[in-house]
């Protein structure tokens, strides 16, 4: 019983910060790309160029603030391995990733200065603590925010080029049941939280050889965030024998948010349509191993840290957008994509259970003035169902299915 436990714990560790680390890029950076299948790198749409390409914000001509929010509202659905009859569904918070961007130059000026705060990265996924997979997850809340004060500097009327400075702060909080049973029939359980942060950047060129194709290239690095004496929560039995075994409070770790190669391109046939392609490469590879380290035992005599090998891969992300000026005060937009899972079979998780996707979305900007727009977009996500052995992560075997509603709303002021 006691290797059982051990090692149960053991795995319990490891998932959790695969569930940190992992965790969920939210790709929701600004409501005008949303529109367009979240494209947006070879094209000078507005301020939030400081995201999609820091190049490009040479190219605006007008300062700006914009401010813009999404509400994330997600479903995952499990099914247990046959013979098994067991079914869960996750009951998500929504989440509120948002953006806010702000630009600045003299109007005559090559040089171009801004900042954007933005939420690259969250995930919260709630399945209660009465589900088959109780004993590896029961809720996951994770939050990143990125701050980027950026430059961007207009070469000549075709190229721009920018760089921005990435500091990232967030934090994790993680729940699962432990199989421990109280006198009074209650289950034990652990919980994990801390604060994280780190540093990266952001750098773009944009090169618009015609009036009707715009082409744009970034790269934004990869950030290790990092956890410093987190804090390590055990609700046990009060049992003399097993407190030795759970004298860990705190822990540290790494988490890495991986890095992304964009290219896009811009073209308008005419003066009212235009079409945009980009190539994402999510270098995901990145989690190659996970490791924690603990001030005490965790799951047993010297049990203090823990590594367990990921084997993540890069993935591609394909998207395609469409924007129609439909008069001086419309505009509307459509796009989609096709984003490929960076984990491998044998390794998926109740935190991530991962799957290659489908997004569709539309959108709109209203002119409220010369001085105020109004964007609102919508996307709808559709991952694959997907089953797995979870041999490799020490997950939850079975089969998992998710999809998303994502409305979101912005609102722009140029001056």
């Amino acid at each position: 019983m006691k290797s059982k436990l051990l090692a149960f714990l053991g795995c319990a560790m490891l998932s959790a910060g695969v569930a940190n680390a992992g965790g969920f890029q939210a790709n929701l950076q600004g409501q005008k790309q949303l529109g367009m299948g979240h494209t947006g790198t070879g094209l000078a749409l507005d301020q939030s160029s400081i995201f999609f390409n820091p190049g490009a914000l040479a190219h605006l001509r007008q300062n700006g603030i914009q401010l813009g929010v999404s509400a994330l509202n997600s479903k995952i659905a499990y099914r247990e391995p046959f013979p098994g009859v067991s079914e869960a569904q996750t009951d998500n918070k929504i989440s509120t990733p948002f953006q806010v961007y702000a630009s600045f130059g003299k109007e005559d000026s090559p040089l171009r200065f801004g900042i954007g705060i933005y939420t690259p990265y969250g995930s919260s996924v709630n399945w209660g603590d009465t589900w088959q997979g109780r004993f590896g997850l029961n809720e996951l809340t994770l939050q990143a925010i990125f701050i980027q004060p950026t430059i961007s500097y207009q070469v000549n009327d075709k190229i721009g080029i920018g760089a921005g400075f990435v500091y990232s702060t967030g934090k994790v909080n993680l729940q699962r049941s432990i199989p421990l049973i109280s006198s009074n029939g209650v289950e034990s359980g652990l919980e994990l939280d801390g604060a994280a942060s780190g540093m990266g950047f952001n750098v773009g060129v944009f090169f618009k050889p015609t009036d009707k194709l715009s082409l744009g290239l970034t790269y934004r690095s990869k950030v290790e965030m990092e956890v410093k004496e987190g804090d390590v929560t055990f609700t046990l039995p009060t049992a003399p024998v097993l407190a030795p075994s759970f004298t860990a409070t705190q822990f540290d770790a790494t988490l890495p948010l991986p890095a992304n190669i964009t290219l896009g391109v811009g073209f308008k046939p005419t003066d009212k349509l235009t079409i945009a392609v980009d190539l994402q490469r999510v270098q995901w590879s990145a989690y190659k191993s996970l490791r924690f380290d603990f001030n005490g035992n965790a799951g047993g005599p010297g049990v203090t840290s823990s590594e367990s090998p990921r084997n993540y891969e890069d993935v591609f992300i394909y998207r395609l957008g469409l924007q129609y000026q439909v008069s001086d005060i419309l505009t509307v937009r459509a796009g989609g994509y096709y984003d490929q899972s960076p984990v491998q079979s044998g390794y998926l998780t109740p935190e991530t259970p991962d799957a290659d996707s489908r997004g569709v979305s539309t959108g709109l900007t209203l002119a409220l003035s010369e001085k105020v727009d109004l964007d609102a977009s919508f996307l709808y996500i559709n991952k694959k169902e997907r089953t797995d052995d979870a041999k490799g992560s020490g997950g939850v075997p079975g089969t998992f299915k998710s999809i998303a509603y994502i409305p979101g709303v912005g609102l722009n002021y140029k001056f």
